[in-house]
């Protein structure tokens, strides 16, 4: 005789998800942005420090667009901090790693730009 396990509810099958799952989510989402964050701020210390002396007249540096470059490999490099931390990034659509994205970005813009700014 076979018993037949009661199916989860989740929101994919019409049911309403769990307090448990909805936590478990919760923690995901937060573990995501908190990995963005990071990225971006990494990012933002590695192109000050990479891309050369800054010109005082200017105010920029000499090779700026590595800063570019670093915060495009701290959005792709996302992934793979994902897969590290057994986050499931299958499941992202669009507009997770548009999210994702732009808070590396944020990040990323901020800490250069406090970084180029004298202290004095």
């Amino acid at each position: 005789m076979k018993t037949e396990k009661p199916e989860e509810s989740t929101p994919e099958n019409g049911g309403q998800s769990t307090p448990i799952q909805k936590s478990s989510e919760h923690k995901e989402r937060i573990q995501r942005t908190v990995i963005a964050c990071f990225m971006g701020i990494a990012a933002g210390i590695l192109s000050f420090t990479v891309a050369g002396e800054v010109n005082p007249d200017t105010g920029l540096q000499v090779n700026a667009i590595v800063g570019g470059l670093l915060l495009l490999a701290g959005i792709v490099f996302q992934k793979h901090v994902f897969i590290i931390t057994r986050i499931d990034y299958t499941k992202l659509g669009a507009k997770d790693w548009f999210y994702q994205g732009f808070m590396t970005f944020a990040l990323w813009l901020i800490s250069w730009t406090v970084l180029l700014n004298p202290f004095s």
